[in-house]
């Protein structure tokens, strides 16, 4: 259709079934114009897709967590021997595996992620001034990286033979 036909259709200057953008037999539906392609000087977007991925995490990291979880305890408390057993030495056993390093920083990373991540929803459904949401997220971002830094470090430089 030409441009002038397109505008009759619009107006309904030519649509004998009552009115505009209503199909008739010759006029089956009104015309839309396709989307303008993106140029060079089309501006970017600046939303991202962190809210979904941080979903998609949240659901991950929960059942792999169930798992770690639950195979740590079952393995320290029933196979061997229970909570009277742990002491320096065994956790200086444990560690002097990189099986078991690996085990603890994967445990310690996806808690500390995941629990970070639900706390940061937290304080956006129940900060209701801006800068107090900031200075709750600035905070709580801090002790999640201090806290992750410390545990790695302390994981990967254990040294059994303090004392």
């Amino acid at each position: 259709m030409t441009p002038q036909a397109n505008a009759q259709a619009d107006t309904g200057a030519d649509a004998p079934s009552g009115g505009p953008g209503r199909p008739s037999p010759d006029h089956p539906a009104p015309l839309i114009e396709p989307p303008r392609a993106r140029t060079g000087r089309t501006p970017r977007t600046t939303r991202t897709n962190f809210e979904m991925y941080g979903w998609v995490f949240m659901r991950v990291s929960g059942i792999l967590l169930v798992v770690l979880v639950i195979t740590h305890l079952m393995i320290q408390l029933v196979l061997d021997g229970g909570v009277s057993k742990v002491s320096f030495a065994f956790v200086a056993g444990r560690w002097a595996s990189p099986f078991w390093q690996a085990w603890d920083l994967i445990m310690l990373w996806l808690a500390m992620l995941h629990g970070g991540l639900g706390l940061r929803t937290i304080i956006n459904d129940y900060a209701q001034r801006d800068t107090t949401r900031f200075w709750l997220k600035m905070l709580l971002y801090t002790a999640t990286v201090f806290t992750v830094l410390l545990g790695t470090l302390v994981i990967f430089t254990f040294d059994p033979n303090i004392g």
